[in-house]
């Protein structure tokens, strides 16, 4: 596919024909490395129209899920510190939008850029935790630029849950497995009307709405049967 995504990220707008190859190459790579995958949807993103996707952090397979999940074209604000990646660095510099969270300038940039795409129609997608967090973490805080970025451009928060992700191929060395990765797609939350002091409570509420569901599908699986 090298070809092909070196000519979808010749031009900005070409970006949706890039996504599209994307998600085909992250259905490869999950199928290929032994993960099925399932989507739950409370709620369908509509075409052509702009979210914030915001999820839990738990595994580099979450990108893969997270285009695979949805069919509406999105861009990753993601750290610097990726695009030093061999070959995916490449392309992940030149489609996403990159923070240096030590820096404030850098923060700063992420609005203005993220502006810019969701002009064109482009949604965003964010983890919100920051980074993938310590192994007995369920859920760590979030961070709230996603949610200001939200209220800013008065889009709705698309909140999803990825529940198998940490188990099945997390940061520690001879863990994991072969599995189904299941997702699912939360009822949206408008952000109609918000104003930037409603930043905190936004945060709160998508927080709690993920970290319920973790924690209920957890409780779930514990009880079941040997």
């Amino acid at each position: 596919m090298f070809p092909l995504l070196i000519i979808s990220i010749s031009k900005e707008k070409w970006y949706p024909l890039f996504f599209r190859l994307a998600r085909i190459w992250s259905k490869f790579i999950l199928i290929g490395m032994g993960f099925g995958y399932a989507i739950k949807k409370d709620q369908q993103p509509e075409p052509n129209k702009s979210y914030m996707f915001v999820a839990n952090h738990t595994s580099m397979a979450d990108i893969m899920l997270m285009l695979v999940a949805s069919k509406n074209p999105f861009v990753f604000v993601g750290k610097q510190e990726l695009s030093k990646i061999p070959l995916f660095g490449f392309f992940y510099k030149r489609t996403c939008i990159l923070v240096d969270r030590s820096s404030a300038k850098s923060r700063q940039a992420v609005f203005i850029r993220a502006q810019r795409r969701l002009k064109q129609g482009v949604s965003i997608c964010i983890f919100p935790e920051g980074g993938v967090p310590e192994e007995h973490i369920v859920l760590d805080t979030f961070k709230d630029g996603a949610f200001r970025l939200a209220i800013n451009h008065q889009i709705p928060i698309v909140p999803i849950t990825f529940y198998d992700n940490k188990k099945r191929l997390s940061y520690t060395f001879f863990s994991g497995g072969p599995g189904k990765m299941r997702a699912k797609i939360h009822q949206f939350i408008n952000t109609e009307g918000l104003a930037i002091e409603d930043t905190k409570a936004l945060n709160t509420k998508t927080r709690t709405l993920i970290l319920e569901e973790l924690n209920r599908t957890n409780s779930i699986e514990t009880k079941k049967p040997l």
